[in-house]
């Protein structure tokens, strides 16, 4: 698989994302559902810390990348969601960081919400991954 970054301004790369990413010789997708601070049993964890949720979230994400044999190095498309942009922001270093040992800048959204699934999540990731 070859990646090509995609970045017409330097600003969004200083952030921890491209603006695009040219992907060709892959040979298998994976499209991942949003993952979430959910234990292993299925119930919400971290009520109220919004960097705990996030840590949990991005190990949830590994965990369904690592199934399919990937890793967050082959993440290409990151959406996140969160009921609290700016309590996020705050935070946001956790994920950057987890992305940045990864060596990716996958391009990525963030949308604020009014609430997710289960009321007590703030934060949920949502990814697409080639490899």
């Amino acid at each position: 698989m070859e990646r090509t970054a995609v970045n017409p301004w330097t600003w969004s790369a200083e952030l921890g994302y491209n603006q695009g990413e040219v992907v060709s010789g892959h040979t298998r997708t994976l499209y991942c559902s949003g993952q979430t601070a959910m234990s292993d049993e299925g119930k919400p964890e971290h009520a109220g810390d919004m960097a705990a949720q996030l840590a949990l979230s991005v190990q949830n994400l590994e965990a369904v990348l690592g199934e399919a044999g990937m890793s967050l190095a082959n993440l290409v498309r990151l959406n996140v969601y969160t009921t609290d942009v700016d309590l996020l922001f705050q935070h946001y270093g956790v994920l950057a960081a987890r992305l940045g040992a990864a060596g990716v800048a996958p391009t990525t959204t963030m949308l604020g919400v009014t609430r997710l699934a289960i009321p007590d999540l703030m934060v949920e990731l949502e990814g697409t991954a080639v490899a």
